[in-house]
């Protein structure tokens, strides 16, 4: 059987490249020798506030979306406590230049997290005052 080579490409615009990911999301704070065990424990306190930010939701897309950024980190903290790092592998560029290598859990925390964010200012919006 063929070895897959290091960087496979899906698109013009989109390779899958494997990357270990020591920082935070999207390799923020990635030389800055921030410590995985500050790191899990953070992670851990997110994950604590998301679960029960799940369990008070009394609205359904809110909490689906809450679950899947839970997911997400739950994930990272599997990876980067078994292997001091996050496993990234989607490597997104555009004529040369790279955005950090990033995996599914980066696109949950960061959209979702920006959906939760539109859906409470408009929620703010219809409340009457």
């Amino acid at each position: 059987m063929a070895r897959p080579s290091a960087q496979q490409t899906l698109a013009p615009y989109l390779d899958l490249t494997l990357s270990h990911n020591r920082g935070v999301t999207f390799g923020l704070f990635n030389a800055a020798g921030t410590s995985s065990l500050l790191i899990i424990g953070l992670t851990g306190a997110i994950v604590a506030v998301l679960a029960v930010l799940i369990l008070r939701s009394r609205r359904l897309v809110p909490a689906l979306c809450l679950g899947l950024v839970l997911g997400g980190a739950i994930g990272n903290i599997v990876d980067r406590a078994r292997d001091g790092a996050v496993t990234d592998f989607l490597d997104f560029h555009i004529a040369g230049a790279h955005w950090p290598a990033f995996n599914m859990a980066d696109i949950g925390v960061v959209g979702l997290a920006g959906f939760l964010i539109s859906d409470l200012a408009s929620a703010r919006r219809r409340k009457p005052a």
